[in-house]
């Protein structure tokens, strides 16, 4: 990991997002590269072309001013910040960037309230891990001690999710983290018997060429509610999740917004989206 990206609108959020990104950064010496969208409206963008430059310039230099006292925090220090100011409209341009930029992982900040679904469900979060092809850390809250040591990876077992599992094992293999694989049974559709699961799980790994390990199997009424009930039992440091770029989840997830407050609030543990 050399690189990791972190957008930047000068929120609480997305200093808590800086924050842990700077943790991860230390351990591999990596680069962070900030990123202001301006987003400016087709007001100003529609004057002439001298007009459209000048107002263009002026809030970009008052963007790069508010990186000053923004970027003023001891985590940084030691690490190799660069600043890029873009009037990025779409998120399909937000990905270019990721790949011009050869980024590693993006890590940026929710203000999601009701689980992993409304965490990652947000006007620029949700487009972010949409068109993203790099893999996008969700993080909600301040934590000053945050750290890599356990990664709970949610798994369906289809094959599709093979490239996923791969990535995350690098990621992990990377920090010299533990990882921990889930499958959730859930009582209405996919259901599947203990014998079902296991056979699905023996192939899955046959087709990764990938060593068999131990997988949990955990029963609740829905998967998020199960992930966020199991992982709150294991101490993990985040939860990892595959998605498609068409759908903001896997389909295991879409459908699962009834859960109980406290599975709610235990949202706060950070989200790793891998792309399939």
């Amino acid at each position: 990991m050399k690189r990791i990206l972190v957008p930047i609108d000068f929120s609480e959020t997305s200093s808590n997002a800086l924050e842990i990104a700077a943790q991860i950064a230390k351990r591999p010496q990596a680069e962070i590269v900030v990123l202001h969208m301006l987003g400016l409206s087709e007001a100003v963008l529609t004057k002439n072309e001298i007009q459209e430059y000048e107002e263009a310039r002026y809030y970009m230099e008052l963007a790069k001013k508010r990186f000053i006292p923004f970027l003023d925090k001891p985590y940084l220090k030691n690490i190799k910040i660069r600043e890029i100011v873009q009037n990025y409209k779409i998120f399909k341009e937000f990905n270019t960037l990721a790949q011009e930029q050869k980024i590693d992982l993006i890590v940026m900040g929710s203000h999601g309230t009701s689980g992993i679904s409304e965490v990652l469900v947000g006007s620029n979060t949700e487009k972010v891990v949409r068109t993203s092809n790099v893999p996008v850390l969700v993080v909600k809250m301040k934590n000053p001690d945050f750290k890599i040591e356990k990664v709970l990876f949610a798994c369906d077992f289809s094959e599709d999710v093979i490239l996923a599992f791969k990535n995350i094992q690098a990621f992990t293999n990377g920090f010299s983290a533990k990882l921990k694989l889930i499958y959730i049974n859930t009582p209405y559709n996919g259901f599947k018997s203990t014998n079902e699961i296991e056979e699905k799980i023996a192939k899955f790994f046959f087709k990764s060429n990938s060593v068999s390990q131990e997988v949990v199997i955990y029963d609740d009424y829905t998967v998020e509610q199960g992930l966020l009930n199991y992982s709150k039992k294991g101490n993990f440091d985040l939860l990892a999740i595959p998605t498609h770029g068409r759908k903001p989840f896997l389909h295991f997830l879409l459908g699962s917004r009834s859960i109980g407050e406290d599975v709610a609030n235990h949202a706060n543990l950070p989200v790793l989206t891998i792309k399939i």
